[in-house]
Parts: C-alpha cells; structure tokens; sequence
C-alpha cells in the first residue's frame, strides 16, 4: 500500500477567485500569489493518486485567520472523504493561534477526521503562547486518538513563501509538550532528527515524532534519506509529497538515489502510515 501523509485540495471557490481571498490572510496571499503555485480541487487529487499509484492520501485545507474560511474549508475536505472513502482521510486545518482553533478541531474530529493539520504559524509570534494552543490541541488529539501534524522548516538557507521563523528550540519544545500523541512533524522536520544522534533525553523527547518528506527535493539532497534512516529509523519516516507541489515519483527516484533498500522504501512509501493510522499493512 502507498499512502502519501500530505496533500492540499482547495474548495472550486477558491480556485476560481483566488484573489478575493487574500483580504485580512497574509500567509495564504504569500504563498498563492502567483499563478504558478497550484490549487487543485479533490477530483484532479484522486486522478493524481491513480496515476501515481498512490491508495491513500491524508488531506487537509489551509490554516485560515478567519473562522468562516477555515470551517467552509475544513467541510470541504470532509465531504471530499466522504465521496472517495478508502482514498482519502481528511484532516482538520485551522490557524492554531486564533480563538476558534480549539472548538474548530473538536468539531472537525467529531465529524470524522483522522487528525489536525497541517497547523502552521508561518509569521513571527509569542512563541509560548503558541505552545500553549498547541498543547490544548494535543490533549484533544490524546482524548480523540487522533494525530497531530505540524509545519516546519529548516532554519537556515534561502528564504520562500511560508517559511517560518521559529527555530528547532521551539519544535523540540513542541515534541516535548506533545508526549503520548503521534505527532508529524512536515518537511523532515526542518532537521530536527538530525539532533537524535545526542544522548537520552532527544531520542526520549523525540520517540513520539514521525518526519514527512514534503518538499524534500526543493529543500535537501537525496541523501537526508540515507541520514533520517540511519539516525531517526525508517519507521519513523513519511511519505508526504505536498500535492500538488511535487508528483510522488520525484519521491520515489531521490530514494532510489539515496541507496533505500525494499524494506525501507516500503516502510516509507507506505507501511508506516498504515500502521499509524490503523490501515491494514500489505
């Protein structure tokens, strides 16, 4: 089984009219600004994922500021799971930092989604107060048993729409704030497994986190594969293709370029999500 653990699809709304959308929502104008940066409704997703061969995708919105926005969006993605069961496991998206994340998740959650993401704060913030939301994001996601997946970037190297500030010290705060809920961390974590060659207390902190690759051949050498296999394990290791930016089998030649064998590209490319969102492993 292939599962990629992340992916956007977009209302037609929006689609249509993606600049009636920018009002008060600077993140998303930043990143969907110009024309080249895809939006794709569930329908072009499911032809994607039967071209590339790919059974099951983990789907989620945009983190909206407005509520209306994120609740119209976070429907859409739903009703999408529900016109494509088996094909797609809808997740619930929000702005962790707004006042109706918390109410918003446990909506989302009772209505049948697997998890909450992808969360992402991509503007400078009160890092601790964010981490505060989080944890009462995390103790909902203990009390549903549901996953939790969180944007990341690497804190060094060229600027890009959506790159967050925040510095690894506030993801390794976040894992340890989160213990005992599965927690994703996207884009490798921005380097975060790296920090599992230290002693007890990372590997302790950390055992909880798995690392998506999203956007991986933009941002790193093939080789990060060989590294989070070897430092993080290759059970701890997602596919995450973050449709529509990358097609999986750009994924797929950069393992192969890294050296995996089978048993760790299977792992990869889909048991491990299998097991972590209870589907059956092949």
């Amino acid at each position: 089984m292939k599962i990629d653990v992340h992916a956007h699809i977009f209302p037609p709304e929006v689609i249509a009219e993606r600049e009636k959308f920018f009002h008060r929502e600077p993140a998303f104008e930043a990143l969907y600004r110009s024309a080249k940066s895809r939006l794709v409704d569930a329908e072009t997703l499911v032809e994607a994922m039967d071209e590339g061969g790919i059974d099951v995708t983990v789907v989620f919105g945009f983190p909206w500021r407005q509520e209306h926005l994120a609740r119209r969006h976070n429907d859409y993605v739903l009703e999408a799971a529900a016109r494509f069961p088996g094909r797609i496991l809808p997740m619930v998206c929000f702005d962790p930092t707004c006042p109706y994340a918390l109410p918003e998740a446990r909506r989302g959650l009772e209505a049948g989604a697997v998890g909450l993401g992808e969360l992402a704060v991509y503007e400078a913030c009160a890092e601790e107060e964010v981490l505060h939301r989080y944890e009462e994001l995390a103790a909902l996601c203990r009390e549903k048993t549901a996953v939790l997946l969180v944007h990341a970037n690497e804190p060094v190297g060229h600027i890009y729409p959506g790159k967050a500030p925040m510095g690894l010290k506030f993801y390794y705060e976040l894992a340890r704030r989160t213990r005992g809920v599965p927690l994703i961390l996207a884009h490798w974590g921005g380097g975060l497994f790296f920090f599992e060659r230290l002693k007890r207390e990372t590997r302790d902190v950390l055992s909880h986190v798995f690392y998506d690759t999203a956007a991986s051949p933009f941002l790193y050498h093939p080789e990060i594969y060989r590294e989070a296999v070897r430092t993080a394990g290759a059970n701890r290791v997602l596919l995450g293709t973050d449709y529509p930016l990358l097609s999986v089998a750009r994924y797929e030649r950069e393992m192969a370029d890294a050296g995996l064998d089978e048993r760790e590209r299977a792992a990869i490319l889909g048991d491990n999500a299998a097991r972590l969102f209870g589907l059956p492993v092949e």
